[in-house]
């Protein structure tokens, strides 16, 4: 057997052998340690575990974050019921509401005349194209997951350019028509003192056209000059990263747009509850003010990046109304199918907007909501939460009717039936449980790691980290995770950090909140590699773009998205959650950090 057939059979069988290491390589953990660190240490033999199955995918990831219901409770960091309970929690229904709306909103096809509409209105022009798919997809994004969001653009995306493409052909063959139409013209023009000449000219030309097929006998690409090829190359590069940028950057805009932003919200929420506080200041309104600012500054300096590196000067280049008029058509047809809106649409759009306005008036800075006609417990807090409105109107999907119901007055002969917006066989089908099962994994390995000690001594450990200035520090740390959020999944990366950064922040005298939502958001700048987000794999998977492509174009942008997140957080972000300063509670939490950890150094 050759080398190269032992390492492909080798390689077959990666499930079993980087599982094998996996539980192995990091054993003594588990079986070496100070007696006062039994907790930590096993902890964080656990941890070692998932993080390198996590990062080699050598099980399915939704598969390593159910190993924390067996491991620790045979390890004795956390019993089974606790840990059980960390996969259903208020963070986990408001996911799950969110996944059932969008779901919904897929099953209407409400997305799709969103997206052709906003398309139909920013017009044919290539730098306005980008913008239109750019801008749709980021909205759509923030209430959809990235990855439908970004597959639903593609069609739109090979359409364009198909439609660029064969303009540009037509003009190209059109050209050519009516150069050898003048040059024929020339030829009888000419007098009779230089009839030998044309003569010979015409015996030339002939000679030539033999050699070289017509340009009607020309098809496709052959009709375009070289500058020309190159031109729709980079638009159609340029138009595939447009739907992949406005899916990771819209995401991060809402607290249900991308799981980073859940983890940082389920984690902040446990420790504030922990110590009394009640739900964490990391409300969907809060939350939306803050990041929706920041997403759409991002955003726009990303449409300007990919249209001086796509478009380049042509980006100011009138366009050819011919091409102009076939995009338009393009767009307006596939519109025209979808005929007018349905009562499926309608009722899927009011209720779209109703959970919008609940979500943002739940709580709002500064005045009263509409939750606090509600209970609430005995120091004042809320019974309600984001996932209330979020889980009652997803209710409301199995009810109502998607069409007229085929019984009484609208009976049209046949059984009587009625067909509700969303069935559950279909949301059974389309929700994605491995993703619900990764943030319950995840939650459970950070409930461990506070509960066992482990993060409290990885943040004294990182104590030194503190004698920088603190926006130095931050811009440290969100470059760091947004390098390693492009070799692995965005939601691991965050489940891992946050604790570490939370305990990291008690230890140093920084309000918790400040490193970990730089770190959630960094968390979703994933622009370089196919494997970094499923919204890269997807537009890489047109054809259009090379690995290269994306890297070259993807590094200056992670820098674009990194500048907007230090200025965000240490603007209004410092102002909207009271970064600046350490409520009396952290305080005392400083402290008992600082005696806990002391023990195992």
């Amino acid at each position: 057997m050759g080398v190269k057939r032992f390492f492909s059979h080798l390689w077959a069988l990666k499930s079993i052998w980087i599982t094998v290491i996996a539980f192995g390589w990091p054993l003594f953990f588990a079986i070496d340690y100070p007696p006062e660190c039994e907790k930590q240490s096993k902890c964080a033999y656990v941890i070692i575990v998932m993080a390198v199955l996590w990062l080699t995918e050598a099980i399915p990831i939704p598969v390593t974050a159910l190993l924390p219901i067996f491991m620790f409770p045979m390890t004795g960091v956390l019993s089974a019921s606790i840990t059980s309970a960390s996969y259903v929690t208020d963070t986990t229904m408001l996911f799950l509401g969110g996944l059932i709306i969008a779901v919904a909103l897929e099953e209407t096809g409400l997305h799709t005349r969103i997206s052709l509409c906003v398309m139909m209105l920013v017009g044919a022009q290539p730098i306005m194209l980008m913008l239109g798919l750019m801008t749709t997809t980021a909205f759509l994004s923030m209430w959809i997951s990235n990855t439908a969001a970004a597959s639903m653009m593609i069609p739109i995306i090979m359409a364009v350019s198909k439609t660029v493409k064969d303009v540009r052909i037509k003009s190209a063959r059109a050209a050519a028509s009516s150069n050898g139409q003048a040059n024929e013209a020339f030829q009888m023009a000419g007098t009779d003192s230089d009839k030998d000449v044309v003569k010979d000219t015409s015996h030339q030309n002939h000679t030539v056209s033999t050699e070289e097929p017509s340009s009607e006998e020309t098809s496709g690409d052959e009709c375009l000059s070289k500058v020309e090829k190159v031109e729709l190359d980079r638009l159609s590069k340029g138009l595939a990263l447009s739907v992949a940028y406005g899916a990771n950057i819209g995401g991060i805009a809402t607290l249900t747009g991308t799981p980073p932003n859940l983890v940082l919200k389920q984690i902040a929420d446990s420790f504030y509850n922990e110590y009394g506080q009640g739900e964490s200041p990391l409300s969907f309104a809060k939350w939306m003010g803050f990041a929706f600012p920041m997403a759409l500054i991002c955003l726009v300096l990303a449409w300007l990046w990919l249209s001086l590196v796509f478009l380049r000067l042509s980006c100011f280049r009138k366009m050819d109304p011919e091409a102009k008029v076939a995009i338009s058509g393009v767009i307006r047809d596939q519109l025209k199918k979808l005929g007018w809106i349905s009562l499926a649409e309608l009722q899927m759009l009011i209720i779209f907007i109703l959970l919008v306005v609940l979500w943002l008036f739940r709580e709002p800075p500064n005045i009263k909501g509409w939750g606090i006609i509600f209970p609430t417990d005995k120091k004042g807090k809320s019974y309600l939460s984001d996932s209330t409105p979020c889980i009652l109107l997803s209710v409301l999907l199995f009810l109502l009717p998607s069409e007229r119901p085929n019984v009484f007055g609208w009976f049209k002969g046949g059984t009587p039936g009625y067909k509700p917006l969303l069935k559950w066989s279909v949301a059974v089908e389309k929700l994605p449980w491995g993703v619900i099962v990764l943030l319950g994994g995840g939650f459970a390995m950070a409930n461990a790691s506070q509960v066992s000690g482990l993060s409290e001594w990885l943040g004294h450990k990182l104590k030194s980290l503190g004698g920088q200035e603190t926006w130095v520090m931050n811009l440290i740390i969100s470059l760091i995770v947004a390098t390693a959020t492009e070799v692995s999944s965005n939601t691991a990366t965050a489940q891992l950090l946050l604790p570490i950064l939370l305990n990291l922040s008690l230890t140093i005298g920084e309000n918790p909140l400040y490193l970990m939502i730089s770190c959630a958001v960094a968390c979703s700048y994933a622009f370089m590699l196919p494997v970094a987000t499923p919204p890269n794999a997807i537009v890489f998977s047109t054809g259009f773009l090379s690995i290269p492509d994306m890297a070259l174009v993807g590094i200056p942008m992670n820098i674009i998205g990194i500048a907007c997140l230090t200025l965000a957080i240490n603007t209004w972000g410092k102002e909207m959650f009271d970064l600046g300063e350490l409520q009396p509670f952290l305080r005392n939490v400083t402290a008992k950090n600082d005696s806990l950890v002391g023990l195992c150094i």
